[in-house]
């Protein structure tokens, strides 16, 4: 069943449930609580805490369920001094009863199965386990399919689910790991791609059936990154597995959601469209996240070296003005770059010294303040050419400065502007190339950035 018009709600400072519509209130009711309590949707919850910290509307999918039936909605929360209004739309519910898989329940729904839901971000909306099934985690609302269960690529490397997420439609033969109430439990997960009527791809519907496959409990320390827990990083497959299954998939989804966003195929209500426009920009986030593990797994591979060109950092530094130009005049900054008769020739590889320039003049675009200016400059000192780019920015401390360069450091950032591998990967490729690059900066006066090589005749 589905309701078309808006159901409100009123959440005070304390996050009591003030007011509410009748179909919001039956739900907190049924989930234990009432109005004057504290808001009993754990989802929602959530949601309404992060908008009254971030002090801005927020509008995501709401996803609950009680004994009755399975709650799925779109709801935008506006917080205020006071508290925060509550407006939910799209309002859906199906019957608990309806099976979770139909097409699958005659072969593949067995006492020792869960059932599960997700939607189109792979967020987890439904799960149940047989009978005989292990116990399901307790916090798994909410959480998305590569949380709950730690996917493994097959044969060729690659991921089902993934592919599947992809081209939207259903898979079999996901291997994954999961937890269980003494072990780590392994598992084989099944899937079909579930739409609306107006054939909208919606998520996945499946079951996770236990195999005989035996688990690790505690898998070889050497293989691992303690950064990235399971991820063996020091394997040298993992990279092009790692690279082949992800940047395919996520290049579709960036692309699919970017066209949601810019409304090509048909106007669309505005907060879709801002749902769409914040997918893109996570899928970007995660494409750049998959070339900076190539390039960690790359340049960390015992033996590697950097191409010897003759290069012009002057050039390298115009091209990557040319390049970020634009991201610097959304924020009214503007950059002040080399000259072209500004000559700097240098010794070095040609696209990884472009990648280093832009990953500092990136960096100082992202923590530059609106309306500020930007310098990059590039000299000579002995036998070393040099190329440096400084900003206006907040500037480091010297604690700070001391780990600046090293992996996975972002400096206590939680934005999601970056990995903290850039500036730990841009001085590792420098020192690759007999150079170095170094930090000069003080709280409060910017941050001058200086990648150093050696020099040629001019």
């Amino acid at each position: 069943m589905r309701s078309e018009h808006i159901i409100h709600g009123r959440i005070d400072r304390a996050g009591l449930l003030i007011s509410a519509d009748a179909p919001l209130l039956r739900l907190q009711q049924r989930a234990g609580a009432g109005l004057g309590k504290p808001l009993a949707l754990p989802h929602l919850a959530r949601l309404v805490a992060l908008a009254q910290r971030l002090q801005t509307d927020l509008s995501r999918p709401l996803h609950a369920a009680d004994d009755h039936s399975d709650v799925h909605a779109l709801v935008r929360i506006i917080p205020d001094s006071d508290g925060a209004n509550v407006e939910i739309s799209d309002w859906r519910t199906r019957p608990v009863a309806q099976p979770l898989m139909p097409a699958l329940a005659a072969t593949s729904v067995t006492p020792q199965s869960w059932t599960w839901e997700c939607d189109q971000q792979l967020r987890m909306v439904a799960l149940r386990a047989g009978a005989e099934a292990p116990p399901i985690p307790e916090e798994w609302e909410g959480q998305s399919l590569s949380e709950l269960f730690e996917l493994q690529p097959d044969e060729d490397g690659r991921f089902p689910v993934l592919r599947a997420l992809a081209r939207q439609i259903g898979f079999d033969g996901q291997r994954v790991r999961a937890d269980g109430p003494a072990a780590r439990v392994s598992m084989v997960v099944s899937g079909e791609a579930l739409f609306d009527a107006t054939a909208r791809f919606t998520g996945f519907r499946g079951v996770a059936e236990p195999t005989d496959e035996p688990v690790e409990a505690h898998p070889p320390q050497v293989l691992v990154d303690p950064a990235f827990g399971s991820l063996p990083l020091s394997d040298p497959i993992f990279g092009r597995r790692i690279d082949g299954a992800l940047r395919g998939p996520l290049s579709r989804i960036i692309a699919t959601a970017e066209t949601i966003s810019g409304q090509f195929d048909g106007p669309i209500r505005a907060d879709y469209a801002r749902y769409a426009g914040d997918i893109a920009h996570a899928g970007r986030h995660l494409l750049g996240l998959v070339d900076d593990l190539a390039d960690l797994q790359n340049i960390e591979r015992p033996g590697f070296k950097a191409a010897q060109d003759e290069i012009d950092l002057g050039d390298l530094a115009r091209r990557a003005v040319g390049l970020l130009g634009m991201k610097a005049e959304e924020k009214g900054i503007r950059i002040d770059a080399p000259r072209t008769d500004d000559q700097m020739p240098a010794t070095g590889e040609f696209r990884r010294v472009l990648q280093v320039l832009l990953n500092l003049l990136g960096n100082a675009i992202r923590y530059s303040p609106e309306n500020s200016m930007i310098w990059i400059r590039v000299d000579r000192e002995g036998d070393r050419a040099m190329v440096t780019v400084a900003d206006q920015g907040q500037g480091i401390d010297p604690e700070q400065q001391a780990v600046v360069f090293e992996k996975f450091e972002r400096l206590g950032r939680t934005d999601s502007g970056g990995s903290g591998l850039g500036l730990y990967i841009a001085r590792r490729l420098a020192r690759a190339m007999d150079g170095d690059l170094t930090v000069d900066s003080a709280p409060g006066q910017g941050a001058r950035f200086t990648l150093s090589l050696p020099a040629r005749a001019i």
